[in-house]
């Protein structure tokens, strides 16, 4: 069972605090339609258009090809829900201020709450301007009562089973056969796909998709513009692909369990056979792959509704994971290694006319530019304004002011870079990992203990981005486990 909730436009008048669709100007008829699309745990190198030479991703690459692609996108914060925030309201979460835990969630770090109700949001803001707004996703941490993500939404609908999500119930399944076949997450896992063998559909980005190409199908003749947002969490744990694209990847002698997750943490603490690993990152593909898949059907869609020329596109991750391939072999995505594997996220933007398609931008870009983008191509803003960068200059040829350095911050640690360093740490300033990125190899060596006016440098610019502080919130010992390094 999904939930759905598809209000008719005119309703909706009240609840976006401004003028219904039916009463807009003609202006908004002659806007771009906005599709974003959002991938959880999607590592950039992973990708055909980032040159990776393994993972098959045709129709991202075909997407790239008509796209701008940037090659130095990192999230604006961490994890998920820090960064949807930024998303869905166009202004920094960082460095997190007022965090208070929402109850009966699973996830308890710094900067993961709600959309606050006090202020404005990307929706709303395109919902008064004419724009058709709708919304799919199947990141079960929207899910939480009280998170209040739907708000500016005429339509919305939440694809249940994915990862964690508390659907459907383990009692069923043999207890035993899920000990001897995974590790990690098996109960949830076996029980929110309805079984040890599910099909393609069982999962929930086929699911996702399809409500999003469901969406276009029913406003195909709806004269006003839409902004559809996707947000799709595979491939993010658990690991598991279904057979068809897994056997794409698949070791045939690979006879151990399927770790459904790895440990937030290195592998000279926590050992994890090798050959586990390279089955995990197989799994990882097939989803990666299966994603990839499925985009191909959206993108066919909208080809075959004629609306491919007048939608601008965005496609993106919210960050990455690791499988043991940094120095300090750290699997997972820990909030204290803060390496290229977590940082580095693909973002494509595909002009209506197909402007800078192929072509490949090397400026420093952020999560935050997105909703900034969305919004200058629609030419309204959020009550409160915004903080990232409109993009589309870029696109067209013009003058564009990037930026010297990006901070973020994750539960208690921080980040930094510019053109010379990448440094992180924790809000304590311990723990400090600095990188050449200038040197052949940057990775290889931390410089910290030698590089005192850098590291001096990171932290002073980290605190300027935080108005002078970073907020510090005491971890329980549960969170610790989650988050290692702090």
């Amino acid at each position: 069972m999904q939930r759905r909730a598809f209000l008719h436009a005119a309703t909706w008048s009240t609840a976006l605090a401004g003028p219904s669709v039916s009463t807009q100007n003609s202006e908004a008829k002659s806007k771009w339609n906005i599709l974003v699309l959002v991938s959880d745990t999607l590592r950039q190198d992973y990708l055909e258009p980032y040159g990776n030479t393994w993972v098959r991703t045709p129709h991202l690459a075909r997407l790239a090809q008509e796209s701008a692609v940037f090659e130095n996108a990192r999230p604006e914060s961490l994890p998920t829900i820090p960064t949807r925030r930024t998303l869905h309201s166009g202004r920094r979460a960082f460095p997190f201020r007022n965090y208070q835990p929402l109850p009966w969630d699973n996830v308890y770090l710094p900067g993961w709450m709600p959309m606050s109700s006090q202020e404005d949001t990307v929706a709303e803001a395109l919902g008064r301007a004419g724009y058709i707004c709708g919304f799919v996703s199947d990141v079960p941490h929207y899910f939480v009562p009280g998170m209040n993500f739907t708000r500016g939404f005429h339509q919305w609908e939440f694809i249940r089973g994915a990862a964690e999500d508390r659907y459907r119930s383990p009692a069923p399944y043999d207890q035993a056969r899920i000990q001897a076949k995974y590790v990690g997450r098996g109960p949830m896992h076996v029980a929110n796909l309805g079984g040890f063998e599910p099909d393609e559909m069982a999962f929930t980005t086929p699911r996702t998709i399809s409500a999003a190409m469901r969406f276009l199908e029913e406003n195909r003749e709806n004269q006003q513009p839409f902004y559809l947002y996707v947000d799709t969490f595979p491939p993010h744990e658990s690991w598991e692909a279904p057979r068809q694209y897994y056997q794409l990847y698949r070791d045939p002698a690979y006879q151990g369990k399927t770790y459904l997750s790895l440990p937030y943490d290195t592998l000279f603490q926590t050992p994890v056979p090798e050959a586990a690993v390279k089955n995990a990152q197989a799994h990882y593909a097939g989803l990666i792959t299966m994603v990839d898949h499925w985009i191909g059907k959206l993108l066919g869609k909208l080809e075959e509704l004629g609306k491919d020329r007048s939608t601008l596109m965005f496609f993106l991750s919210d960050h990455g994971t690791n499988f043991g391939d940094n120095p300090e072999r750290v699997t997972g995505k820990p909030a204290g290694a803060l390496y290229p594997g977590t940082m580095n996220i693909p973002l494509l933007v595909r002009h209506p006319e197909r402007k800078s398609g192929g072509k490949r931008f090397q400026q420093r870009v952020s999560t935050l530019d997105l909703p900034a983008s969305v919004c200058a191509a629609a030419g309204v803003s959020p009550r409160e304004g915004l903080h990232g960068k409109n993009l589309l200059p870029l696109l067209e040829g013009e003058a564009f002011s990037g930026r010297e350095y990006q901070t973020c911050r994750y539960s208690n640690c921080v980040w930094y870079a510019d053109s010379r360093i990448w440094y992180f740490s924790t809000i304590h300033w311990q723990n400090i990992r600095l990188f050449d990125l200038e040197a052949s190899h940057p990775f290889r060596e931390n410089i910290a203990p030698k590089a005192a006016d850098r590291v001096a440098l990171a932290q002073r610019r980290i605190l300027e981005d935080a108005g002078g502080a970073l907020p510090a919130y005491p971890l329980t010992a549960s969170d610790r486990v989650k988050a290692p390094f702090i």
